[in-house]
C-alpha cells in the first residue's frame, strides 16, 4: 500500500518510542528486584534510591508511550485520508458497468464505514501488535534473566492460545466481511429509499418502504450478533487460558522461591514482568478481532482500486485550445447484446451547428454522451479537431466538451455554486469575486432562469436542497443549461434542453443557444422541429441509424420521418392552441 510506504517515518518513530518505552520497562523491573531485595536485607538507603529511579524509569515510560500513541495514530489517520482521496478518484474514473454492480449505498458503505475500519487497524491496531512484540520481547527478556525454568513454565499454556486465537481469526474474517457486505446493502435501500421519498410518499408507499428496510435492519442485526458472538465468547477462552498460565506461574514459582533457587525481590519483579506479558496475552483476541475486521475491509476497499475503468485516459498531447470541429465515423454502441447505434457517421465543423432528431429510443442520448466521453468511446469512431478523443487526455476532451445531459443534476448547494461548478479557475476567483458572479447571472440569463432565481428566497444563494428537490423540473433544467453555458467550451452538447420549458420560454432559450453557436460548435439533442431548424444542419436517427441528414428544408421537402415529426407537433401545435381557446396561426403550406 502506498500510503503506508509515504508514512513509514511516522510509524519507524512510533515503533522506536514503543521500544523505548519497553526498554525503560524492563530497567523498573530490576530496579524493583534490586529495591526489594535491599529491603529485606535491611538496607534502607539502597531501597530509597531504586525507589526514585523506579519513579523516574514509570514517568519517563508514561511519556514516551504517550508520544508513541499519538504519532502512531497520526500515521493511520494521514493513510486514511490519503486512502479517502485516492478511493474518491477511483470512482471517479470508473464506468457505468460498475455502478450497475455496485449500488451507490454500497459504495458509500466502503467509503465510510470500511475505511474507518482500515483506519483503526493501521492506528489503533498497529500500536497494539508493535506494542504488544515489543512487550513480549521485553518480559521475556526479564523473566528471562531472572528464571529460565519459571519462564517456560509461564510459556506452558502459548501453544494452547495459538491454536485457539487461529481458529477464531479465520472465523472473524469472514464473519466481518459477511456483516460489513450486509451494513452496505442496508445503506444502498437506505439511501433508494430517501432518494425516492417524493415517489414513496405520491404512491402511498411509506408502510412498504418501512417493511423493506424493518427486512435488511434484521438481516444487518443477526450478522452483528453472530460477528458480537462471536467475539465475545473469544475473550472469556482466551481469558481462561491466560489464568491458567498464572496459576502455573504461582504454583511453580512458589517451590521455586521456597527452594531458595529465586529471591524475593527476583519472584516481584517476575511478576511485575509477567504482568506486562498478560497484556499481550489477552489482548491477542482483541488485535485479533481489529486485525481480521481491518482485513475484512481492506479487501472490499481493494475491489474498487482493482476494478479496471472503462473509459481509458489517453496518452496523446492535446492541444492548446481546440477549435471544436467535430467527426464521428461508423460508429457503433450496444448496451450488452442491444445495439443501440449503428455505423452512424457525420461531421459538424468549427463554429458550425448540428440537431440530432428522433424518436425516443433512437440512440440520441447515448450519442451525445459518446461524444463527451461519459461513457466509453469505441476508439477511432469520434474525432475532436481531427484527433481521436480516445488518444487524449479525458481532462483535455471533456474540457473543450461540455455536455448538459438530459437528467439534471445539482448539487446540495446554492444556486451560484452549481451554475459556477466547474468554472476554471483562470475565468473566476472565489465565491465573491465580482468576475464570477456576473459570468453566473449571464449564464443565468441566456438560460432564462435568472428571473427565477431572484424570486427565490436568498436569490443565487438559495440551497437547492439534495438533488435540486427545492427547485422545479424545468428549473432545474434551465440550471443545469447554465452551467453548460458558463465554461464557454469548444464544444457545447445539449441534450433535450427544452423538455421542461413553456412554448416563450423555450424560444428565449434557443435565441440564447443561436447566439452560443455563433461562437463554438453545438450539438442539439432535441426531440422538437422547431429547435432544430435553428441549426445549419439536421441529423435524423431511427433505432440507432442515420436515416436522413441536411438542411431543415431540405427535410421537410423530403417527405421522410423528420417531415412526419414535422407535421405532427404542428398539428399537436394548433390542437393545443385550438384547447386554450386562440385561433392557430396561419401556417404557409411549406413551413411544417
Amino acid at each position: 500500500m502506498a500510503q503506508l510506504g509515504r508514512n513509514r517515518g511516522l510509524y519507524l518513530t512510533g515503533a522506536l518510542m514503543l521500544a523505548a518505552q519497553q526498554w525503560l520497562m524492563a530497567e523498573r523491573d530490576f530496579l524493583v528486584r534490586g529495591a526489594v531485595d535491599a529491603i529485606g536485607a535491611g538496607l534502607a538507603p539502597a531501597a530509597a534510591r531504586a525507589a526514585l529511579f523506579i519513579f523516574a524509569a514509570s514517568a519517563a515510560a508514561a511519556v514516551v508511550r504517550l508520544a508513541s500513541r499519538a504519532t502512531l495514530f497520526a500515521g493511520g489517520r494521514n493513510v486514511e485520508y490519503e486512502l479517502r482521496a485516492a478511493l474518491l478518484a477511483q470512482l471517479h474514473r470508473l464506468g457505468p458497468s460498475f455502478f450497475r454492480e455496485h449500488p451507490t449505498g454500497e459504495v458509500m458503505s466502503r467509503a465510510t464505514n470500511d475505511l474507518a475500519q482500515v483506519r483503526l487497524l493501521l492506528g489503533f491496531g498497529v500500536l497494539n501488535i508493535i506494542g504488544s512484540a515489543l512487550a513480549l520481547a521485553s518480559a521475556l527478556y526479564v523473566m528471562a534473566s531472572i528464571s529460565g525454568r519459571l519462564t517456560l513454565a509461564a510459556l506452558a499454556v502459548w501453544p494452547v492460545l495459538a491454536l485457539v486465537t487461529r481458529a477464531f481469526s479465520a472465523r472473524l474474517f469472514a464473519r466481518s466481511r459477511q456483516s460489513q457486505q450486509v451494513l452496505g446493502e442496508l445503506s444502498g435501500r437506505l439511501l433508494a429509499s430517501l432518494a425516492g421519498g417524493r415517489v414513496v410518499r405520491s404512491l402511498g408507499m411509506a408502510e412498504a418502504e418501512v417493511a423493506a428496510l424493518e427486512r435488511e435492519s434484521r438481516r444487518y442485526l443477526a450478522q452483528g450478533l453472530l460477528l458480537a458472538r462471536l467475539r465475545g465468547s473469544m475473550w472469556p477462552v482466551v481469558g481462561t487460558i491466560t489464568a491458567a498460565g498464572v496459576l502455573v506461574v504461582f504454583w511453580y514459582g512458589a517451590s521455586l522461591l521456597l527452594a531458595g533457587r529465586i529471591s524475593t525481590g527476583g519472584f516481584a519483579a517476575f511478576w511485575l514482568a509477567l504482568l506486562r506479558l498478560s497484556w499481550p496475552m489477552l489482548a491477542v483476541g482483541f488485535v485479533a478481532s481489529i486485525v481480521q475486521r481491518g482485513r475484512a475491509s481492506h479487501a472490499r476497499l481493494c475491489e474498487i482500486f482493482a476494478a479496471e475503468p472503462e473509459i481509458a485516459d489517453g496518452g496523446a498531447r492535446a492541444p492548446e485550445r481546440f477549435s471544436g470541429a467535430v467527426r464521428v465515423s461508423h460508429l457503433h454502441y450496444a448496451y450488452g447484446d442491444r445495439d443501440v447505434l449503428r455505423d452512424v457517421s457525420f461531421a459538424a465543423p468549427a463554429a458550425g451547428s448540428l440537431a440530432l432528431v428522433g424518436r425516443t429510443g433512437a440512440g440520441k442520448s447515448t450519442l451525445g454522451a459518446l461524444l463527451a466521453r461519459p461513457l466509453p468511446t469505441p476508439p477511432g469512431t469520434v474525432f475532436l479537431d481531427g484527433s481521436d478523443v480516445c488518444l487524449l487526455p479525458l481532462c483535455a476532451v471533456r474540457g473543450a466538451i461540455g455536455y448538459a445531459p438530459q437528467d439534471a443534476f445539482l448539487f446540495s448547494t446554492t444556486v451560484a455554486e452549481n451554475i459556477a461548478y466547474g468554472l476554471p479557475e483562470d475565468k473566476g476567483g472565489g465565491a465573491e469575486d465580482p468576475a464570477r458572479t456576473a459570468r453566473v447571472a449571464e449564464a443565468a440569463a441566456a438560460a432564462q432562469i435568472h428571473a427565477e432565481v431572484l424570486g427565490l428566497p436568498e436569490g443565487f444563494d438559495t440551497v437547492v436542497g439534495e438533488r435540486g428537490v427545492q427547485l422545479s423540473g424545468g428549473q432545474r433544467q434551465r440550471v443545469a443549461l447554465a452551467r453548460a453555458l458558463v465554461r464557454e467550451p469548444a464544444v457545447l452538447v445539449l441534450d433535450d434542453p427544452l423538455s421542461a420549458v413553456d412554448t416563450e420560454t423555450e424560444a428565449a432559450i434557443l435565441e440564447a443557444i443561436e447566439r452560443q453557436a455563433r461562437e463554438r460548435t453545438l450539438i442539439l439533442i432535441t426531440h422538437r422541429v422547431a429547435a432544430a431548424q435553428r441549426c445549419a444542419r439536421v441529423l435524423v436517427l431511427d433505432r440507432g441509424r442515420v436515416v436522413e441528414q441536411g438542411t431543415h428544408e431540405e427535410l421537410c421537402a423530403a417527405g421522410g420521418l423528420y417531415a412526419l415529426l414535422a407535421a405532427e407537433q404542428r398539428l399537436w401545435h394548433e390542437l393545443d392552441e385550438l384547447a386554450h381557446g386562440s385561433p392557430p396561426a396561419r401556417v404557409a403550406p411549406e413551413d411544417p
